[in-house]
């Protein structure tokens, strides 16, 4: 594992951390709540977003246009399946979904699952760290590089993982103040 492949894994782990703050409720609607659902659609799972058309006509609603009418309950179902906590209203053209404001308990469970995801990206650049270190101890080892080589280039992934560690750090602050803020 070179150098560069470390960052390019590290920086793949922070957009991961991205995605999943994406799907967590902050009392404003949006459309990539919905990422994470998939449909039983002609016996294979298909996500949500290939079957319908998403939008957000105002804060509070996000409304979903099936691009085919008989998939509506299909996508009733899986949403009122999900743990997204929201009740589909069909009106036999698109499937609507209401957000309620969120109440302080809610605010400080989605604080804590943000706190979850964060550590789990955490986990996931700790790791790259360890695939980075045991490669260069077995070049050392096999005489590739040398001890010097060796112990300059941990250092540099280990500032690499403090940098986005750092990084996932800021972007889970972003993410508590958006859930706090009412």
């Amino acid at each position: 594992m070179k150098f560069a492949d470390v960052e390019d894994h590290m920086k793949k782990a922070i957009d991961a951390v991205r995605r999943d703050f994406n799907t967590i409720r902050t009392g404003r609607a949006n459309s990539s709540l919905l990422d994470k659902i998939t449909v039983e659609y002609y016996g294979s799972e298909t996500p949500l977003k290939q079957l319908a058309n998403i939008s957000t006509p105002d804060a509070t609603t996000i409304q979903i246009q099936p691009y085919d009418r008989s998939s509506m309950n299909a996508i009733e179902k899986a949403i009122s399946l999900s743990d997204i906590g929201l009740t589909p209203n069909n009106d036999g053209q698109s499937i609507r979904l209401n957000i309620p404001p969120l109440t302080s308990d809610r605010r400080k469970e989605l604080v804590k699952l943000a706190a979850k995801y964060a550590e789990a990206g955490k986990v996931s650049i700790r790791n790259i760290r360890r695939d980075g270190v045991d490669t260069v101890k077995k070049q050392e080892k096999e005489k590739e590089i040398s001890e010097d080589q060796a112990r300059d280039t941990q250092d540099k992934i280990q500032k690499l993982t403090d940098k986005y560690i750092a990084e996932v750090d800021k972007v889970l602050a972003e993410k508590e103040k958006d859930i706090t803020t009412v």
